[in-house]
């Protein structure tokens, strides 16, 4: 596959991904604004307004409207999307399931915003960790790059006939929402369209030939097989998203995967982690290496389906492990990445240090020195056998 023709451009996150929803040009787009979300929709309505793009766009009344807009359209055969954040992903919590059992392959951009109470409207994980078993699969971008790649792969991911199940787009609000970055676009729509293919699901829904039924009562003597069936779409997201990826890769250059594996080859220090503060994590790393600290880090690109099983493998040689969860799950037991983490590694990787690190909530500033913390807690952790299994970073006890 030859290489496609990109440009450098300057743009904020939203920006950019409202400029990927235009290049692919969706059937339709109903949103509401919310911050930090609102530029998305905001970008797009004037790029429909400008004749940039065919796309349906409907103003609603609320989030619920919104995903229940979509899913009409996506029922109906469009090819659909959105864009929220926080207690809009909230609003639509109901329908998400919806949208998942009914296997409609919509996309939304989940600019992630801490939820309330108290009100806070800065960035942590609450909102899409909160939507994390609804079914949908989840993306996460440390950057604007990763936000723009993102949302393209995620249309063919959704859309594969072995998936069929709609997607979220994370990314962080503020921090990678609304920062301007360099990053490289596709420069034609043409290139864009070509990659994410035409929308062939007109004749597989309402409004093909033959007839369909959308949304049907399932009682005891089918429900258990439909969710079935719906973790197996899920679960295949899996390798699609791994086929996509190196189709991506030889457009673009770019390289992607279930997650990425930062000085990880020889680490005996690893912190896994998602999302933008996985930048800052990195140069704490650099730094670390050059005082000969074996630090190394792992990245969570794909979120659900959970890799667990290639996390582990990926894990296998470090002596501690910190997992960082920017999301609390009010269990008591660790955040949701945590959770996951330690199921994943059970049976698969024993003897280790395991530390849940909570860091980051409603917006609380991450530095380099705060991730360095973490990797001290893990050395003192190996050199005496004793640490908390749970801490909080960076807070006022």
């Amino acid at each position: 596959m030859a290489k496609a023709e990109q440009i450098r451009k300057s743009l904020s996150g939203n920006e950019a991904v409202a400029t990927a929803m235009m290049q692919i040009n969706p059937d339709v787009m109903a949103a509401f604004p919310i911050t930090p979300s609102t530029e998305v929709p905001q970008y797009f309505s004037s790029f429909v307004a400008n004749g940039l793009c065919t796309t349906e766009f409907v103003p609603v009344e609320s989030e619920h409207s919104a995903i229940s807009a979509c899913i009409g359209a996506s029922a109906a055969g469009a090819r659909v999307f959105t864009a929220t954040s926080s207690q809009g992903m909230a609003l639509m919590h109901e329908m998400l399931y919806i949208a998942a059992g009914d296997r409609l392959p919509l996309v939304i951009a989940a600019v992630n915003r801490a939820l309330s109470a108290p009100i806070n409207i800065h960035n942590d994980h609450s909102d899409t960790m909160g939507e994390r078993d609804t079914g949908f699969i989840q993306l996460y971008a440390e950057n604007v790059q990763e936000a723009y790649d993102n949302f393209i792969q995620a249309v063919r991911i959704t859309e594969h006939p072995d998936v069929m199940t709609p997607a979220m787009v994370c990314y962080d609000g503020f921090i990678t929402s609304h920062a301007v970055e360099n990053f490289h676009m596709f420069s034609k729509k043409e290139d864009v369209q070509n990659f994410v293919g035409e929308n062939n699901r007109v004749e597989n829904s309402l409004l093909g030939k033959e007839n369909k039924l959308i949304g049907a009562l399932g009682l005891q003597n089918v429900y258990m097989e439909m969710k079935r069936s719906q973790l197996e779409g899920l679960l295949n997201a899996k390798k699609v998203c791994l086929d996509v990826a190196k189709e991506f890769e030889e457009l673009t250059g770019r390289k992607y995967g279930l997650f990425e594996e930062y000085r990880l080859e020889d680490a005996e220090y690893a912190i896994v982690i998602i999302g933008s503060s996985a930048g800052t994590a990195k140069k704490a790393v650099d730094d670390l290496r050059d005082r000969g600290v074996k630090a190394g880090l792992l990245k969570i690109r794909l979120f659900r389906p959970f890799p667990g099983e290639e996390i582990a493998e990926a894990l296998k040689n470090v002596k501690a492990i910190a997992i960082m969860d920017k999301a609390e799950g009010m269990s008591g037991n660790g955040g949701p990445l945590y959770t996951d983490v330690v199921s994943s590694l059970y049976g698969r990787v024993d003897n280790k240090v395991v530390m849940g690190v909570m860091y980051g909530l409603g917006g609380r500033d991450v530095k380099v020195s705060s991730i360095e913390k973490v990797y001290d807690m893990l050395q003192k952790a190996v050199q005496t056998g004793e640490y908390q299994r749970h801490v909080y970073l960076e807070v006022r006890e």
